[in-house]
């Protein structure tokens, strides 16, 4: 699949080490000369990540593809209730990455109704640009949960999110929602530097003496690998 390119995009570099290293990280960002601070408060981050029939999404992200997106239901906070939430299609070209977002105002019980009807909920009260994807990415697959930390560099439009506790919850062949059962995750944490892409050579001297290493790695071809054993 091809894409046009937005004037607004924005590059990321992911590293990912085991749950051990993660104080030293954050020592690390404490003490960078590039002052970074806390942005916002932590929370808790919930997705629903949906594929084709044919999964499409996963074998594009495994080829390495250099169009490909990942369609997933997101919201905020420990409730299985996930009101408030949005449709987001993650987009990447090459290097660069951006979000199509359309907001979910109802709520969603995901403890009352099997796939079918919750599917059909998010179509009804989705604007219609968005419907295609629920029609194109029919398929529930996991449920991913992770806490995460949100901070800024005082003088530049560069972000690091560090994301902790991931969660996977299969969905795969399963009627309803599967909100109890984990798959075995490794313990890990995700480190992600999101910025501007006139930002690269700023954001790579940043990095370079950061004591982990780049790694690439999605949440959703992980989270897949651990419900099929692979």
């Amino acid at each position: 699949m091809n894409f046009t390119v937005p004037a607004e995009t924005r590059c990321e570099i992911k590293f990912v080490a085991p749950e051990l290293e993660y104080h030293r990280l954050l020592h690390w960002l404490s003490q960078h000369p590039y002052c970074f601070y806390q942005e916002y408060p932590d929370r808790q981050v919930n997705n629903i990540y949906f594929d084709s029939l044919d999964f499409q999404s996963y074998k594009d992200n495994i080829s390495g593809a250099s169009s490909r997106l990942k369609v997933r239901y997101r919201w905020y906070g420990s409730s299985v209730e996930p009101a408030q939430g949005a449709l987001e299609i993650k987009c990447k070209r090459n290097q660069y990455s951006w979000k199509l977002i359309y907001d979910f105002k109802n709520t969603i019980d995901l403890g009352e109704g099997d796939w079918p009807q919750i599917r059909k909920a998010l179509s009804r009260h989705l604007p219609s640009e968005a419907k295609k994807w629920v029609d194109t990415h029919p398929v529930p697959i996991l449920l991913n949960r992770y806490q995460r930390k949100y901070f800024r560099c005082k003088h530049e439009k560069i972000r690091v999110t560090l994301d902790t506790v991931i969660r996977v919850y299969d969905q795969t062949r399963k009627p309803y929602p599967n909100l109890t059962f984990q798959t075995n995750m490794p313990r890990i944490f995700v480190m992600e530097v999101k910025f501007p892409r006139e930002l690269r050579n700023k954001a790579s001297e940043i990095i370079r003496d950061i004591p982990i290493r780049v790694s690439r790695h999605s949440k959703y071809i992980c989270g897949f690998h651990s419900i099929n054993g692979c």
